[in-house]
């Protein structure tokens, strides 16, 4: 039988008749069984059920088996998302009901051809980063069972590692979908928030849930979330720009922050910061250029989570769940709940503003880089070390992640090495909502550059199989006159939905012209005697680049712009007749410095 259930390994196997759906639930099954009590599962499909449904995937017509993108792919899902027919616990046995429908998540992934398995363990109610806290077990690491599996999502997690299904759901509210894939040597994929539905999913935070994957490749990931997107009548739905796709296509240059120097923890373990400053590394040679940042505002906002108005939030939920009755949850989980007895109204108000000044305060990170990288934890911790400190060592596995959602950043975690002792660890890549095939082109070219074997099934990374891209749902445009910030045509930019990425300089074989009307200037391509202009670059929803380029008249067009760093971008360029008599400003160098001379 194959070796590795990831999709492209499938995917040829159903091709060349070397298997069938049947018989890759009959080696499912046997995996489990193989692995006896590992604490990974809750509760599970029959081995006949899963055989019905494999069956009648098989006798559909070939051409409706083409048509299923995830035709014959096992699936497990977290226990804090229904699944009709099957118990939901949030590994609560006194929340436990047994739901009438299945999320439609689920169905969506169903209705695709994937085979559901069962429902995995994990941090009681989702409250946790650890994969400890469940009285139905932990989920034994398949690196070292004497760790933890990270969590909450710890038992989808290792299903994904240790080969027993293709991919499965997890949740992520603070980190649960990316720690438990950096302890696992698997991908996390954290899409934007409100792109996969959470009807028919427990809440832990209703406000910053997300629905979650674990997969062995990045662009497995991604092709499962494309199927589960879309979200009719959830209320934290979010629309969609037309036309985006989770995998993009990999800019051949980009920038990525990293937190300064003095900002990088990894609380006294070497071989995790050999690793990460590793991947720094593989980033540049993938044609990045690393910034350094100053953290401090993504970690006050990381202690938001747990100290102010979401963990009110929180304990809401989890009283909803239990009827308020605290005594039936885990006592960590409780210790935790407790703490929200403590925040006021005011609090909550309170929060709420200081995380808006935050934001703010991270904003400027997205206008001069395109993605954030850091690890996914500045350690790994045994079980026995966080049984005797479970709050403090789990909030330090929450360094990198807890801010994620508060930001509303996309998120992807991807395998990055190995520390000495043979546990894997991960780096995760974030950036604003949306631009998740950006992530997805990265990451997936990071993981193949990296060459490591998928989870802990010792298989190798399949060939290239990565899904089409898709046109990035925003185009990076350069602006360099009236549009830019604080100039009278801004509000147009803004008015389109429009965000300011960064702000830089041509290549020097530029020079620029005020245009008769004295109100635009005119980029003109002089390789000959050129000079490097400042501008900015917007990313303009694709939808709005007609209605844009309507508002341009002559002798301004269209076209590509060298940049200073290499790379290029779409920007407005102006025909060379018209800057024969024009006044050529180029040695201030811009825009808003020849403005500035004027005042």
């Amino acid at each position: 039988m194959i070796p590795s259930l990831d999709f492209h390994s499938l995917a040829a196997a159903y091709a060349g008749g070397a298997a069938t759906p049947s018989e890759i639930a009959r080696e499912v099954v046997a995996r489990i069984a193989a692995r006896g009590d590992d604490g990974v599962w809750i509760s599970r499909v029959l081995a006949e059920r899963l055989a019905a449904a494999a069956a009648a995937l098989e006798r559909l017509p070939p051409d409706d088996r083409g048509r299923l993108p995830l035709y014959g792919i096992p699936f497990a899902v977290k226990d804090n998302i229904d699944v009709e027919g099957v118990p939901t616990t949030a590994a609560c046995p006194a929340l436990a009901y047994v739901p009438a429908r299945t999320a439609p998540c689920v169905q969506r992934l169903v209705a695709a051809g994937a085979l559901f398995v069962g429902k995995t363990n994990l941090d009681q109610f989702a409250t946790g980063l650890v994969g400890t806290r469940s009285p139905y077990g932990v989920a034994r690491n398949p690196f070292d069972p004497a760790y933890i599996p990270g969590g909450s999502s710890s038992g989808s997690a290792v299903a994904v590692s240790a080969g027993l299904v293709s991919f499965a759901l997890g949740t992520d509210t603070a980190g649960s979908g990316r720690v438990p894939a950096g302890f696992n040597n698997i991908v996390g994929l954290k899409p934007t928030r409100g792109l996969v539905g959470t009807a028919g999913v427990v809440p832990a935070c209703r406000s910053l849930d997300c629905v979650s994957v674990f997969a062995l490749t990045v662009a497995d990931a991604a092709r499962v979330v494309d199927v589960a997107r879309g979200s009719p009548g959830d209320p934290e739905a979010r629309a969609m720009p037309p036309g985006f796709g989770v995998f993009g296509e990999k800019p051949a240059r980009f920038k990525f922050a990293v937190p300064a120097m003095i900002q990088r923890e990894f609380f006294g373990n070497a071989d995790a910061e050999r690793l990460f400053a590793a991947a720094v590394e593989r980033l540049e040679t993938l044609g990045g250029t690393a910034v350094e940042i100053d953290f401090a505002p993504f970690l006050e906002v990381a202690s938001l989570l747990y100290d102010g108005p979401w963990l009110a939030e929180r304990a809401a939920a989890i009283d909803d769940a239990v009827d308020g009755r605290r005594d039936v949850l885990h006592p960590v989980t409780r210790r935790i709940v407790d703490g929200a007895d403590r925040i006021t109204a005011a609090d909550v108000f309170h929060g709420q503003d200081r995380l808006a000044a935050l934001a703010q305060a991270t904003a400027a990170v997205w206008r001069e880089n395109d993605l954030l990288l850091l690890p996914t934890s500045g350690t790994i911790f045994s079980i026995a070390e966080i049984e005797a400190e479970p709050v403090a060592r789990n909030a330090m596995l929450g360094r990198y992640t807890n801010f994620t959602n508060l930001l509303d950043l996309a998120a992807l975690a991807v395998p990055n090495g190995f520390y000495r002792n043979g546990l894997p660890a991960g780096i995760t890549l974030l950036a604003p909502a949306f631009h998740d095939p950006l992530l997805a082109a990265i990451g997936a070219a990071f993981q193949r550059h990296a060459g490591l074997s998928l989870g802990a099934t010792g298989a190798a990374l399949p060939p290239q199989d990565d899904p089409a891209a898709v046109p990035f749902p925003y185009l990076p445009l350069a602006v360099f006159g009236a549009h830019l910030s604080g100039m009278p045509l801004n509000s147009e930019l803004l008015g389109l939905g429009a965000r300011l990425r960064r702000t830089m300089r041509t290549a020097p074989v530029y020079r620029l012209y005020v245009l008769p009307d004295g109100k635009r200037p005119g980029l003109v391509r002089r390789p000959h005697d050129g000079v490097a202009i400042d501008l900015e670059v917007w990313d303009v929803p694709m939808e709005a680049v007609g209605t844009l380029l309507a508002d341009i008249a002559p002798p301004l067009g269209l076209g590509t712009i060298a940049l200073e760093d290499g790379g290029a971008v779409r920007g407005f360029l102006c025909e060379a007749h018209a800057a024969g008599e024009a006044r050529d400003i180029s040695a201030f160098g811009g825009w808003r410095a020849w403005q500035a001379s004027r005042a």
